[in-house]
């Protein structure tokens, strides 16, 4: 039916992972798109003819847009992408709409896909949350919901726990985060959870948590699948990881199908890298081969598997990144990551503050810090995109 209609960020997930034939016109200045945009597993069409060009010189703005598929209209809080739609609409195209909320909700949006087998009698969940090249994780059982590395997205948790009929009851961190404002503290306030972090990082934090030790082991429903502490300091000094029921390794930043966690975000690039050289060589090398991995983030979606999970095996991963892992000395692996470095982002600073409880920021300033991909790896990505 001809005129402007709306979409959701889930619902555009949807329209990638089924390969629809669309067009996503992006209508943000040129340095905002090219700063972050829409990604996808698939490839899809997308142009970026900012809005203003659409005002200033509206025919030949137009011009530029196909006729020959749904238009997708992407902007940054909802209403020059309206006002764009309304431009399309009136020069004859009949199948427009619009991102609503902007591109934030985008950011923001996470998208739950089932990583163990549905007769487990537990079920483990990973939430991808596209905006942020970002995993973060769900396990359940018994009726009780353990989150790890939740994003600040509350309701979606809320809803998806309800949905599951269980109550979050725990939420785990990895480490103090620097490129996504943790929901660790919403979760707790709004429904009593506990959180869990380790002290090497979250020491001097302004609210309550319980403190983890290496080898600590945590249940779900009382007999449920047990959760093993593994402390891997590197990417910061309380970095940890989470063993569930022996299969599976929530490896947070230390650990990525791609490369590995980088050292250098708190300034102390070549002590942290030294602690990442023994995590890697003593405690990660040590697990068995065979352990799923499931990381705090990824590079692209050429990582995930064919059900679009990111998820790969210990053994895999070291093959797949023989030169950091076959590396014999902490000078060398030093050296590599001073290679690999680019400037860490300014705002991860800032939001690490958030993190830890000594900023507080209003909603749009949390937006704002919380919009782009993430750049926690150690590799030739992070040193070449400059």
């Amino acid at each position: 039916m001809p005129g402007l209609h709306s979409y959701s960020a889930d619902e555009l997930f949807q329209f990638l992972i089924q390969k629809d034939d669309m067009l996503v016109l992006d209508v943000r200045n040129e340095e905002d798109f090219n700063r972050f945009n829409v990604e996808g597993p698939f490839p899809f069409e997308m142009t970026n003819i900012p809005y203003f060009d659409f005002m200033e010189a509206e025919d030949a703005s137009v011009a530029k847009v196909p006729r020959d598929k749904p238009i997708k209209v992407v902007c940054a809080k909802e209403g020059s992408a309206q006002y764009v739609g309304e431009i399309l609409v009136n020069n004859g195209f009949e199948d427009v709409s619009y991102l609503t909320g902007g591109i934030k909700t985008w950011g923001n949006m996470l998208a739950p896909n089932r990583i163990n087998f549905e007769s487990d009698s537990y079920s483990l969940f990973q939430f991808i949350r596209p905006g942020k090249a970002s995993c973060n994780y769900g396990l359940i059982y018994n009726g009780e919901m353990v989150v790890f590395d939740p994003s600040r997205n509350f309701e979606f948790y809320q809803s998806f726990a309800e949905t599951q009929n269980a109550r979050i009851v725990r939420s785990f961190e990895t480490h103090l985060q620097a490129d996504y404002i943790s929901g660790s503290k919403q979760i707790a306030n709004e429904t009593g959870a506990d959180i869990f972090a380790h002290h090497g990082d979250f020491k001097d934090a302004s609210f309550k948590y319980n403190e983890l030790g290496d080898g600590d082991i945590y249940s779900i429903g009382n007999d449920g699948p047990e959760i093993r502490v593994l402390h891997s300091p590197g990417h910061t000094p309380g970095s940890t990881s989470y063993i569930i029921d022996e299969k599976y390794l929530i490896s947070g930043d230390t650990v990525f199908i791609q490369s590995v966690g980088r050292p250098d975000l708190g300034g102390k690039a070549e002590e942290w890298s030294i602690s990442l050289f023994e995590t890697l060589t003593k405690k990660v090398q040590s697990l068995d081969s065979k352990i799923n991995v499931l990381p705090g983030h990824y590079m692209d979606w050429t990582e995930a598997n064919s059900d679009l999970l990111f998820s790969e095996t210990l053994g895999q991963i070291i093959e797949n990144n023989s030169e950091v892992y076959q590396m014999d000395s902490p000078e060398k692996f030093t050296q590599f990551i001073k290679d690999n470095m680019r400037e860490s982002p300014k705002v991860y600073g800032e939001i690490r503050k958030v993190n830890a409880g000594w900023l507080d920021v209003d909603i749009d300033e949390a937006d704002i810090m919380d919009l782009g991909k993430n750049e926690c790896a150690a590799t030739t990505y992070n040193a070449q995109k400059v």
